[in-house]
């Protein structure tokens, strides 16, 4: 099984290239983040030309999160509160959560924050959307052992995997806290699928649109697979696409894939 992570920074924008990818990639799940369209506008037929069946949580022109399967998927649910009932409804007015399982295995796609900036109130909501998160995961972890993480988690969680040209003093993603808060949710058993067949730097998987980033791999590695124990010894290989990155006018992310 292959799974990938993808912040596309707006599907109908990335279309194309999201199709090309997925016609030369095809893999079993493809996590998209940041789709940033309405239900009803979302380009499903695209996906189901494809053979490929699209489930889908989106806003207009922010956020927004999809399951594209190559195979039915059971047990689709969106946000916090189709899992925590008790949840704030709040905490799911913005589309970050979809999840889903395919042949057992329980695929959890997210869009964390980005938090804005350290100490503002949007810094705020990030650790406390990263706290619920974890009550979420608990609770799915009680059903089913076999969970696939992954998506932008808008948090670099060691400094290799920042370029150590990067200021990252009170850098957002960088932040104690907000490292803090993504090690409490993997505390539940989650490790990280790329670590365990690289332990090198200059690995990344987002890199901004200014100055030059992409060329000088000014990058950041915020797009994770996170596996339970069952998975990761599964796991056989997890690797950063960086092709899409080098087309003309792309996601400033790139496509990350896990195979177990």
């Amino acid at each position: 099984m292959k799974i990938a992570t993808w912040n596309v920074n707006s599907v109908r924008t990335r279309l194309e290239q999201v199709i090309n990818w997925l016609t030369e990639n095809p893999v079993d799940v493809l996590c998209l983040q940041e789709t940033k369209v309405i239900d009803q506008d979302f380009p499903s037929l695209a996906f189901t030309n494809l053979g490929y069946y699209p489930y889908i949580s989106g806003q207009k022109s922010y956020n927004g999160v999809a399951l594209i399967s190559r195979q039915p998927l059971m047990d689709v649910s969106v946000g916090f509160g189709a899992i925590l009932p008790e949840t704030e409804s709040a905490w799911d007015e913005q589309k970050r959560v979809i999840t889903g399982v395919i042949e057992g295995v329980r695929i959890v796609n997210l869009y964390v924050p980005n938090g804005s900036s350290i100490g503002s109130e949007k810094y705020e909501y990030k650790l406390g959307w990263l706290k619920i998160l974890k009550e979420y995961l608990r609770t799915l972890i009680l059903s089913n052992s076999a969970i696939s993480l992954c998506g932008d988690f808008n948090i670099a969680l060691e400094n290799i995997d920042i370029n150590d040209k990067v200021k990252i003093d009170n850098h957002i993603m960088a932040s104690e806290l907000e490292r803090q808060a993504l090690r409490d949710v993997l505390s539940l058993g989650f490790a990280d699928a790329f670590r365990k067949f690289n332990s090198e730097g200059e690995n990344y998987s987002w890199w901004d649109y200014r100055t030059a980033a992409f060329k000088r791999n000014l990058g950041w590695r915020i797009d994770h697979h996170y596996l339970t124990p069952m998975l990761y010894e599964r796991a056989q290989s997890c690797i950063i696409d960086t092709e899409p990155r080098k087309l003309v006018q792309p996601s400033d992310h790139t496509p990350v894939i896990v195979e177990f």
